[in-house]
C-alpha cells in the first residue's frame, strides 16, 4: 500500500475538495500498518463550528481513521474531557501519502453517527448531487454512495470492525 509511518511521528493531514485546500492541520500517529492510519489531532478550526446536530470546539480531540485502500475516513471526536460526542464520517478518494503529507480528497458525502446511540445522519448529499461528480465521474460517484453505505454498516456494528 504505502511506507507506513512510525507511532509516535506527526503527519500533516491535507484534505482537498475539488482539488483546492479545504484545511490543513498536523496530528500524531497512533498506529499505521500500510493501509489503515489511524492519528489523533485537537479541532483543527479557529472557532466553534455549531452544526445544529454536534458542536465542534476548541478542546475537542478527534481520533482519525484513514485508508490508503478505501473510500471514507471515520473521526471519533471527544470533549476537552473526553467524553464522546460521535464519530464523523468523511467520504473521500482513498487516502494518498506523499512523505510527511497526508492528502485526503472529500467527496462530499458524510455520515454522523452520535455517541447517544441516535439514528446516524446522512449528510450533504444535496451537495455531492449538485458537485456535477456524478455526471463527470459516474464510476467515483457509485463508489461514494456505496462508501457511504458501507460507513452506516460499520455505524450499526459500533465501529467495532474498523481495522
Amino acid at each position: 500500500m504505502g511506507q507506513a509511518l512510525a507511532v509516535g511521528d506527526r503527519v500533516e493531514v491535507l484534505l482537498l475538495k475539488e482539488d483546492r485546500e479545504k484545511i490543513r492541520y498536523t496530528a500524531d500517529v497512533l498506529a499505521d500498518d500500510g493501509a489503515h492510519l489511524v492519528v489523533r489531532a485537537p479541532w483543527a478550526g479557529t472557532q466553534a463550528r455549531d452544526f445544529g446536530f454536534v458542536r465542534f470546539e476548541q478542546g475537542d480531540v478527534f481520533t482519525e481513521h484513514f485508508w490508503r485502500d478505501r473510500w471514507y475516513a471515520v473521526k471519533e471526536v471527544r470533549d476537552a474531557s473526553g467524553v464522546r460526542k460521535g464519530w464523523y464520517c468523511d467520504v473521500t478518494r482513498p487516502a494518498v501519502q506523499r512523505g510527511g503529507v497526508l492528502e485526503v480528497v472529500d467527496l462530499d458525502l458524510d455520515l454522523w453517527v452520535p455517541a447517544d446511540g441516535g439514528a446516524p445522519l446522512r449528510l450533504d448529499e444535496d451537495e455531492f448531487l449538485a458537485s456535477g461528480l456524478t455526471e463527470r465521474e459516474p464510476d467515483t460517484a457509485a463508489r461514494a454512495w456505496q462508501a457511504l453505505d458501507e460507513l452506516a454498516e460499520l455505524a450499526a456494528g459500533g465501529f467495532a470492525d474498523l481495522g
